[in-house]
């Protein structure tokens, strides 16, 4: 999968600098998926949200979220939002 924009997880860490590990870990593992359908991603992340053309990771053991639009067809990864489990509990995730 190609994954659009590494920078955003980048800038998340350097505020958040314990999220840098996962953050990578999953970039890692995703760039080398090859998603044609949700049930793949549901089968690789067993706890992925997903709502409507979303979906929600829990990143270092659900203190980060991490939201994302997947373009099967394409396999494209579009990062939506990063941030704490405060922060996503402000947001409309079907509008970021």
């Amino acid at each position: 999968m190609r994954i659009i924009a590494k920078r955003t997880l980048r800038e998340f860490w350097k505020l958040y600098p314990d999220a840098e590990d996962p953050l990578l870990a999953w970039y890692r593992e995703v760039e080398k998926e090859d998603w044609s359908k949700p049930s793949q991603v549901k089968d690789k992340y067993r706890s992925a949200s997903f709502v409507r053309d979303r979906v929600v990771f829990n990143i270092k053991g659900n203190d980060y979220r991490l939201v994302v639009r997947i373009n099967y067809p394409y396999r494209v990864v579009y990062v939506r939002f990063v941030g704490t489990h405060e922060e996503y509990n402000e947001i409309d995730v079907e509008e970021v």
